[in-house]
């Protein structure tokens, strides 16, 4: 390891930051059991996944009662992403296993649709990502999971899904998941590239042996799409504007629907995909953010509307680092 590496390894494992630590000991170092046992367990006793478990109802969710969609970004669904990303675990703290429970029960259609408001007209591709991602990420082995990972891959495919007018059909699109291929009626019914890379970065996370016939021809399909242009230029479909948001180049932490090209990379490299030449530009652009030093900025955040800030806009940012540096060791690997 370079100086300037081992330098960010070193600030990113100082112990008064008792949450980035732990990440860092766990996906960036060999650390022994027993060391990350004990960081893992100071990190759900002190550190920002304690903040905001102490904030979670004692029925198993966060600010209001119901499908957890609303308020942004207080609300169960949120409060489970963010814990996901801070490395929680339901293994660690019984009351995680609890807010899964919560949720699957809440927000979970027959159908397998994580659903904004519990009817399966609040599907949505990267709510059906981001929730699918991060309760695997949580450890939940539920068998609702299971059901959940096959509509997002039939969703995706259309295999068996019947068009938004065909009202009287068992399954079929809506308003919001209006069509296969991740057409979104929010993205002007055309294929919304956030709600790819949620569905895509929890496909990665799902193991192999779940992987049905189906789930893969989703895969290879999502792949398809997230390769249509060069994914360091986001020139994706973009709706209702003439150009990509400028949020896909603003890296941030915690990331809830709003994406950035940095958790393109975390989707495709988690499909393995790190050596391949299309994402080239974007590995080289994730790197020329690095500074001086060997860190990364945060320039997209949620200060005073989650549970727990995370810093300072554009200024150096252990959890974007921790992003940034996942990806660049898939590559080196």
């Amino acid at each position: 390891m370079k100086k300037m590496e081992q330098n960010t390894l070193d600030w990113l494992l100082e112990p008064d930051d008792i949450g980035a630590r732990y990440l860092a000991l766990r996906d960036l170092t060999e650390a022994g059991a027993k060391e990350l046992a004990a960081a893992g367990k100071q990190a759900h006793d002190k550190g920002p996944i304690a903040q905001v478990l102490a904030n979670m109802q004692k029925e198993g969710y966060w600010a209001r009662p119901g499908a957890g969609y609303n308020p942004k970004y207080t609300g169960t669904v949120w409060s489970l992403i963010l814990l996901s990303q801070l490395g929680a675990s339901l293994k660690l703290d019984g009351r995680i296993s609890k807010a899964c429970d919560y949720l699957l029960d809440h927000a979970l259609t027959e159908n397998g649709q994580f659903s904004v408001n519990g009817l399966p007209s609040g599907t949505i591709d990267c709510l059906q990502g981001n929730l699918c991602a991060s309760l695997l990420d949580l450890g939940c082995e539920d068998v609702r999971l299971d059901k959940a990972f096959e509509w997002m891959a039939r969703s995706l495919t259309g295999e068996g899904v019947a068009p938004v007018m065909a009202k009287e059909a068992p399954l079929r699109y809506y308003a919001y998941k209006c069509g296969p291929n991740f057409a979104c009626g929010p993205n002007n019914k055309l294929p919304c590239a956030w709600g790819a890379v949620k569905v895509m970065l929890a496909f990665s996370k799902l193991p192999q042996e779940k992987r049905t016939p189906l789930i893969r021809k989703a895969i290879e399909l999502g792949v398809d799409f997230l390769f249509i242009t060069d994914p360091a230029t986001a020139n994706y479909p973009c709706g209702y504007s003439n150009k990509p948001s400028g949020n896909w180049w603003k890296f941030g932490f915690p990331v809830f629907y709003v994406t950035d090209l940095l958790q393109i990379v975390e989707a495709l490299t988690g499909l393995g995909y790190a050596d391949d030449r299309r994402l080239a530009n974007a590995m080289r652009m994730i790197e020329e953010k690095q500074d001086e030093h060997g860190r990364w900025p945060l320039e997209y955040d949620y200060t005073g509307k989650t549970w727990v800030d995370f810093g300072a806009k554009k200024k150096p940012s252990k959890w974007v680092t921790l992003r940034a540096l996942r990806v660049l060791q898939c590559q080196n690997h």
